[in-house]
């Protein structure tokens, strides 16, 4: 005789078990990521709102691959059968995972219209700086310009004034025949001196004011362009991440409303 076994409800395979496992984890795991995240929460410094803003997207996808193991190891159960009705929704955790869904692509919504705009004022703030610290640069090259003529004509009005100290340089090298003419050139002309230093400051002041304005434009160039990636790349991710969970919840809550 052989004997006959009880048929009961199947137990939830190892598979769907060890899915709900990995899912409720990694779902938990992350939502404590983003409360460290946001832990000291600083909502009116705006570099605050852009580092957290980055991170938060950058780890958004995970409590999605967290979420779609969850439902799956539930729709493994489902289809053998191995599903226990529950008739309250609030006792089953799939409905909080939904609601979880919901609420976090409410929140990657607000990242995409938040995050672009604190790009963009911050872009705008990186600018004024570049070009402040273009200004400064200009107004020091001024004044060091200024020093070097005054410093120049300084040691020229002494050589005019000296002629034993002129001769003395001429000896030891310091003064060439081609600058000893010059000299002798402002002795006898002294208007010819200020030409001369004018056109020595005029050329080196339109070089390092070509300089400045070239390491300006590059900057500036840097600051739109870093922006513009930061901008792009976190506004497209968080927007995929607020479809994503939010069709995840939506579609989630209403089959179980319908289950019920």
């Amino acid at each position: 005789m052989t004997s006959a076994r009880p048929v009961g409800k199947l137990p939830s395979p190892l598979a769907a078990v060890s899915l709900k496992i990995v899912g409720g984890i990694t779902i938990l795991a992350s939502l404590i990521d983003f409360l460290v995240l946001l832990i000291p929460p600083d909502f009116l410094n705006r570099q605050w709102q852009i580092a957290t803003t980055t991170q938060l997207v950058d780890r958004g996808i995970v409590p999605l691959v967290g979420i779609a193991l969850l439902f799956t190891g539930y729709w493994i159960d489902s289809s053998l059968g191995s599903t226990v009705q529950r008739r309250s929704l609030a006792v089953d955790m799939r409905f909080w995972v939904c609601v979880l869904a919901c609420i976090l692509g409410v929140v990657f919504l607000v990242a995409t219209v938040l995050h672009p705009n604190n790009i963009r004022i911050q872009s705008r703030d990186a600018l004024a700086q570049v070009s402040q610290e273009a200004e400064q640069a200009n107004e020091q090259l001024q004044q060091r310009l200024n020093a070097e003529v005054g410093q120049q004509r300084a040691q020229i009005d002494a050589l005019l004034q000296n002629p034993e100290q002129l001769q003395a340089a001429l000896e030891s090298g310091q003064v060439t025949d081609e600058q000893r003419a010059q000299i002798e050139q402002f002795q006898n002309n002294p208007a010819a001196l200020d030409e001369f230093l004018n056109s020595q400051v005029g050329q080196l002041q339109n070089q390092l004011q070509t300089e400045i304005g070239t390491r300006q434009t590059t900057a500036a160039r840097n600051v739109r362009i870093e922006a513009w990636k930061s901008g792009i790349r976190i506004a497209v991710s968080s927007l995929l991440l607020a479809l994503g969970y939010t069709l995840i919840g939506w579609m989630g809550l209403r089959r179980l409303m319908m289950m019920t």
